[in-house]
């Protein structure tokens, strides 16, 4: 990481320090509320399509921050990125330590799905690829290149899905058809993880949005819905409960509940093996789960 760290300390206001390191890359603190980001298996033409989107992103009212890259390099064959610094604790830590509670939290994610929803789409929303994928994932209209990442998904993880679901071959030929039909007359643009790692919050109550880019696209609102209502708590005691109360109040601000339930299907699908390719990790008990719900399985 020396010639990354060297290509940092042009744009740094003082020593170049890691701050965190993940699945995609490495994060350094540069001052002057810049960071800089190593990506591990990307080049600049791979993250010039979502500093394109961040752009586009940026442009939208929204009541919380979203990164913005403002520079993207070539350092040693992997790409290096010069990114705004967002402050903030993540949510899942404020939950953790009690110093925001489960009712702020609900709320807080509550507001982020209203907010998307009201964002456009515009052309880079569509550009970008989708879990990964090398190409531009975009196909037709929102529901078709939904039933398509579904398909291309399947093939992955049907072997063990066949297995652990019920009558799993006619559930996947319902959603695919389902999804087929679904053509918005509008596009908002879909964040597609929003979950409390997320979200940072600062001392203020002020929020920014991290991680864009895993199934980020132009779409319909809905999902962010339905997938953020599972990821508040996917684990805990009393996820099913929490589940519920968000799906119920989505429902209740106009968020069709069947839809719901036919996009919680189509994400368990396409991301159940996507952690872990042999379906041994607890997203992929968390899939299983969804796609053996009765409520479920009654509206797909």
């Amino acid at each position: 990481m020396d010639a990354a760290i060297e290509y940092f300390e042009q744009y740094a206001d003082g020593p170049v320090q890691l701050i965190g390191q993940g699945m995609e890359g490495a994060v350094y603190d540069l001052g002057d509320d810049l960071v800089g980001k190593v990506w591990f298996d990307r080049r600049p033409a791979d993250v010039l399509p979502l500093q394109a989107f961040l752009n586009e992103l940026n442009h939208q009212d929204l009541p919380f921050r979203t990164p913005d890259v403002s520079h993207v390099d070539t350092v040693d064959g992997r790409a290096v990125s010069i990114e705004a610094k967002l402050l903030g604790t993540p949510l899942s830590e404020s939950l953790a330590t009690g110093a925001i509670t489960r009712q702020q939290g609900l709320d807080l994610f509550a507001e982020v799905v209203e907010a998307l929803g009201r964002t456009t789409a515009g052309p880079a929303s569509k550009a970008l690829p989708l879990i990964g994928e090398s190409t531009e994932s975009w196909r037709g209209s929102w529901g078709e290149t939904l039933a398509a990442v579904v398909d291309r998904r399947a093939a992955a993880s049907g072997q063990h899905l066949q297995k652990d679901v019920d009558g799993f071959d006619q559930l996947l030929a319902s959603v695919q058809a389902k999804l087929e039909a679904i053509k918005p007359d509008e596009l908002q643009i879909l964040h597609g993880d929003i979950c409390p790692p997320n979200l940072l919050v600062d001392e203020d109550g002020r929020m920014a949005l991290l991680d864009w880019g895993f199934l980020t696209t132009a779409g319909d609102n809905t999902f962010d819905a339905s997938t953020a209502a599972g990821f508040f708590d996917m684990y805990g005691p009393d996820a099913r409960v929490i589940d519920d109360l968000l799906l119920d109040r989505f429902e209740a601000a106009g968020h069709s509940r069947e839809r719901m339930y036919l996009y919680r299907a189509a994400y368990s699908i396409t991301t159940a093996t996507i952690y872990s390719a042999d379906a041994s990790d607890g997203h992929y008990l968390w899939c299983v789960n969804n796609l053996n719900r009765a409520d479920l399985r009654d509206a797909v």
